[in-house]
């Protein structure tokens, strides 16, 4: 971070809370890319193609206290 970049966070580090929020948001809103327009027809895809193996019993399902334990390693 350059002594300009690093002055800037000192100066917003001083915000009132409600403040550095906002300024958090604005930040975080400007890295925003512009939408992929094949992004939500591919969830689509993605989901429709999920509930046909659900339906289908293609799949086998685990009891959601089971998918906890492994998504955190436990």
């Amino acid at each position: 971070m350059t002594q300009d970049e690093f002055r800037i966070l000192e100066q917003a580090l001083k915000l009132p809370p409600e403040a550095r929020a906002a300024l958090a948001g604005y930040l975080l809103d400007s890295l925003d890319s512009p939408p992929d327009p094949d992004a939500e027809a591919a969830w689509e895809a993605e989901i429709a193609a999920r509930a046909r193996q659900v339906e289908s019993s293609s799949v086998q399902m685990i009891p959601w206290s089971e998918a906890r334990r492994m998504i955190s390693g436990g």
